[in-house]
């Protein structure tokens, strides 16, 4: 694959610092780089101008960026070299390391573009790498999860990514497809020898151990683990004054949230992020949920089931020291069809032991069709269960989450193996019923389609196109 352009952008984050990049990749890279750079020569520039073939790949030059127009300095640099196919982008590649600053980095990518380069699109070094082959699609996404990433877990998940093991996996499933669809192929050409070309038990095994089962397990990966990379909601509820806030506080291990013995106190959200075990966390503190005449709060509440709705793990906060009341029960049943953990709040106040377990007088009637929630109970005023309920938190969202395997992290990807998984389904139940071998290799071949979108072997230009706007410029 060839560009015609040659492209150029700062490549490091805007604002001062010690260095700042700007890329340049394309085949006139250091056609340009020769027409900018002067080598130095004691504390000065060299007036003569370098040639592009004097440039070794993988070397460092120290030197000048110099307008040829006036000779004026613009900085001191170092220029990096990477001559084609032994670069990102499989391109000639130039990287110019100046001093990191708004104004010295804007007059240097200028000058690049002066002389013939053209301002790169978002994600479009990246989109070069792979359209050129050096990376497939999943390690072209993985190098944004890398940016993104928010915990050490998650850049554990990127970095296999880009290491290309969701690639090895579907490249297995990929091959074994092949060979089905080669025997059913066989028989389609061939019909009077159909028992000689393919095993019918045979295929059918084929495709529910080496496809169906495999598949299955990287789906259930990603819906335990692609809290990892996309982040875990959740949101503190519960009536008044049951230490809403001290457990937001607590959690953050700094007072963000207003605390006072009034009820009520908090009548807006508040939000913050936070690391819980490896998770990117957003949490959310609300109004007190309860009957009020008060408009303001009632605003509060209203806002407070709406964000409800919208979390994906709710920590519902009780009154230990006091029994259930109507309010308890009203938000139990606005909420008891999401995932939540009861916080079974001041433990302190009714007893002196503290013991993990709850009267079972307490407990909320659970209804036999519902799933029974995580109960654990603390302390927040003297920050007691509260690091037990970080590990819950992380063991109710994770699930069967498990570091050993494979971990699909991209929803995309996700959708792309349950249309494999239809397919290659709807396949096998062909081949056991008898189906045509022409339907059953359409089957088959919808299944390879939907697995070759992951990898990029088979997707839509505007998928694309959407898939590296997600970059920033310069990467």
């Amino acid at each position: 694959m060839t560009n015609s352009a040659t492209i150029a952008a700062i490549a490091t984050p805007a604002g001062s610092g010690g260095i700042g990049i700007i890329k340049i990749s394309g085949k006139d890279a250091l056609t340009i780089a020769a027409s900018v750079f002067r080598k130095s020569c004691g504390r000065t520039p060299n007036s003569e101008p370098r040639t592009p073939n004097v440039f070794e790949s993988h070397r460092l030059y120290h030197g000048y960026v110099v307008n040829p127009e006036n000779g004026r300095v613009l900085d001191e640099i170092l220029l990096a070299v990477m001559v084609a196919p032994y670069s990102y982008t499989r391109e000639d590649v130039v990287e110019i390391h100046a001093h990191s600053g708004p104004a010295v980095l804007t007059a240097i990518l200028n000058l690049v573009l002066k002389h013939g380069a053209r301002l790169a699109d978002p994600g479009e070094f990246t989109k070069r790498a792979y359209l050129s082959g050096r990376i497939d699609l999943t390690q072209a996404e993985a190098v944004i999860d890398i940016i993104n990433a928010k915990t050490e877990k998650s850049l554990d998940i990127a970095t296999a990514q880009i290491r290309g093991n969701i690639k090895a996996h579907i490249e297995s499933v990929r091959d074994s497809l092949f060979h089905i669809l080669a025997e059913t192929e066989a028989a389609i050409d061939f019909p009077e020898d159909v028992e000689e070309t393919i095993d019918t038990d045979s295929a059918v095994e084929v495709i529910q151990n080496q496809v169906v089962d495999k598949l299955n397990k990287l789906i259930k990966q990603y819906e335990n683990a692609h809290f990892l990379r996309d982040g875990l909601k959740v949101l503190i509820a519960g009536r008044p004054n049951v230490g809403k806030s001290s457990l937001m506080n607590c959690l953050l291990r700094k007072d963000r949230a207003i605390v006072t013995p009034i009820p009520g106190t908090t009548r807006d959200f508040i939000e913050e992020t936070l690391n819980i075990r490896g998770i990117p966390v957003t949490i959310t503190d609300t109004a007190g949920l309860h009957e009020t005449d008060d408009p303001v709060e009632i605003l509060g509440i209203k806002k407070a089931y709406e964000y409800i709705e919208d979390a994906d793990l709710i920590l519902f906060m009780t009154d230990l020291s006091q029994p259930l009341t109507p309010d308890d029960h009203e938000i139990y049943e606005k909420i008891s069809h999401k995932n939540f953990i009861l916080v079974a709040n001041k433990a302190d106040l009714v007893e002196e032991k503290f013991e993990p377990d709850i009267p079972d007088a307490w407990k909320l009637p659970i209804s036999p069709e519902l799933r029974k929630p995580e109960i654990i109970k603390t302390s927040v005023r003297y920050d007691r269960g509260v690091d037990a309920l970080r590990d819950l938190i992380a063991a109710v969202s994770m699930g069967g989450y498990d570091d050993k395997n494979t971990i699909i992290p991209n929803l995309r990807h996700k959708l792309a193996l349950e249309r494999g998984l239809q397919a290659a389904s709807s396949a096998a139940s062909g081949i056991q019923n008898g189906t045509p071998f022409e339907l059953i290799s359409m089957d088959i071949q919808e299944s390879l389609d939907s697995l070759g979108e992951i990898l990029g072997i088979t997707i839509r230009e505007d998928i694309l196109d959407q898939i590296f706007s997600r970059f920033c410029i310069g990467k």
